[in-house]
């Protein structure tokens, strides 16, 4: 850990165009003491990185997070029940209420069941990445295929079920549509 904080903050120095002397007045400190802590021959106190952070305009708590693979392998969540698979593309960094998921749809029904179409306000949006999808919206079937899109109001009864196979989309949800789709029983 210690050695990624002080990879941090040389680069984001670096980023800045700044160098050690730069960062060191910023810092109140000598750019001696501030070269032997980004090389690792000094260790840092709370002071210091308190004040890098300042001068560096971001936080103790950025520059000391955690480095961990869950802030960047995205892993798929099952729902055998409802023959579905999704992954969570976009994790809290999209637009405010906007949800992006990659989703793997069995040959059973997506969200309620077909007898049971789903309402709720918004608008979605989705594109098909393999297999062909049945896009119901009230008494229409709507097939939609590899490398086409669909967009429809969500006031419209409505379900996404595969057609002759597992089909895989990319969709766009809007607050209710997430909590719809990807957290029915919520």
């Amino acid at each position: 850990m210690d050695r990624v904080v002080r990879m941090r903050i040389r680069s984001l120095r670096q980023a800045r165009g700044w160098s050690l002397d730069n960062l060191a007045e910023r810092a109140h400190m000598s750019p001696s003491g501030l070269s032997r802590i980004e090389t690792g021959r000094q260790r840092m106190t709370l002071e210091q990185l308190t004040a890098l952070a300042h001068a560096l305009t971001t936080s103790v708590d950025e520059l000391v997070e955690a480095v961990n693979d869950d802030d960047v392998v995205i892993r798929p969540e099952r729902d055998e029940q409802r023959g579905l698979t999704t992954w969570l593309l976009s994790r809290g960094s999209a637009p405010a209420g906007v949800t992006v998921a990659k989703m793997r749809i069995t040959d059973e029904a997506h969200g309620p069941g077909v007898d049971q179409l789903g309402v709720h306000p918004g608008k979605e949006w989705f594109t098909v990445l393999s297999g062909t999808v049945a896009l119901i919206l009230g008494e229409r079937a709507i097939r939609v295929e590899t490398g086409q899109a669909a967009e429809f109001s969500t006031m419209t009864p409505h379900a996404i079920k595969a057609h002759g196979g597992p089909a895989e989309i990319l969709v766009i949800l809007d607050t209710d549509g997430k909590r719809s789709h990807l957290h029915p029983t919520a």
